[in-house]
């Protein structure tokens, strides 16, 4: 996922808040197994000057492939409506379902207008999908304990909204704030965030670490960042998908070292991000998240 420019969204639109979605809707099943990643610069009219690149021809070649769930950003800080191009967007969520994928939503908020993120993210859960996650890597607010306070209240929001509902956290993994910039993100709410997700989908992209670092490592980057995360939130067994990447700059055997990784921890499943940079190389050695 990529981080929103710094610029401030327009306040949230005063109206009725959208409908809640019915609890017990959202499961861990759509976390298991192999996943493939869209975002609003894939299939949006709105973000590739009314050209997308990804259409409903993909969503048929992710089912051949042996994709479990579609993950699709549904809605962007910026995008006009909080559910951004529906009418673009509900076909596809049809195609996955009618060739028996799962669908899960994904937003990443600024925490510049909480009102306006958690309008956004409720909007999207209000579709005809199977689960929600909060893509937690956006760091436009500067004061770094306003951020934190802000990004709990939110989670804390989105969990009164959806009681009983599954709902994912995809976060900026832990080796990046602690090992490789303690400024990037210092203090981050791990504990306080916990109560909050079910599931735990850590963004762990070895291939933007250098060689030097020890990290550009599918097993390595992948077990700790597993490993923190569950001694973080104090939760030896969370759920867990994990995410590589990215796509175009991996191996075939560092994708079989994170698949190794993510097994050892009894990972529900995986995923490269995104799809279209994934290369027809990679999905053999992916399908194996199927078990």
């Amino acid at each position: 996922a990529t981080t929103a420019p710094a610029v401030a969204p327009p306040p949230a639109a005063a109206v009725a808040a959208p409908p809640i979605v019915p609890s017990g809707r959202f499961t861990l099943e759509p976390y298991a197994g192999l996943g493939a990643w869209l975002d609003v610069y894939d299939w949006s009219a709105t973000y590739t000057n009314g050209n997308p690149p990804a259409g409903l021809p993909d969503i048929d070649r992710m089912a051949s492939l042996g994709v479990r769930t579609l993950y699709i950003q549904a809605s962007k800080w910026d995008s006009p409506t909080p559910v951004l191009e529906e009418e673009r967007l509900r076909p596809l969520i049809d195609r996955a379902h009618e060739l028996g994928m799962r669908v899960v939503v994904w937003y990443l908020p600024t925490l510049l207008d909480p009102g306006a993120d958690l309008y956004r993210l409720v909007s999207i859960a209000a579709l005809p999908v199977d689960g929600i996650a909060v893509d937690i890597e956006g760091r436009n607010l500067a004061d770094v304990a306003e951020r934190n306070r802000r990004l709990v209240q939110l989670s804390a929001d989105l969990r009164a909204h959806l009681p009983g509902q599954v709902i994912s956290a995809v976060p900026v993994p832990p080796v990046v704030m602690e090992d490789i910039n303690p400024n990037f993100w210092p203090g981050f709410p791990w504990a306080e965030l916990a109560p909050y997700y079910d599931v735990w989908q850590p963004m762990s992209y070895w291939s933007n670490r250098l060689a030097s670092s020890g990290w550009r490592d599918g097993y390595a980057y992948t077990a700790a960042n597993i490993d923190r995360i569950r001694a973080h939130i104090g939760q030896p067994n969370a759920p867990v998908h994990s995410i590589g990447g990215i796509g175009d700059a991996v191996s075939v055997e560092q994708i079989a070292a994170m698949l190794q990784a993510s097994y050892e921890r009894g990972a529900l499943g995986g995923s490269i991000y995104d799809y279209r940079t994934t290369g027809p190389e990679h999905w053999p050695v992916l399908q194996r998240f199927n078990g």
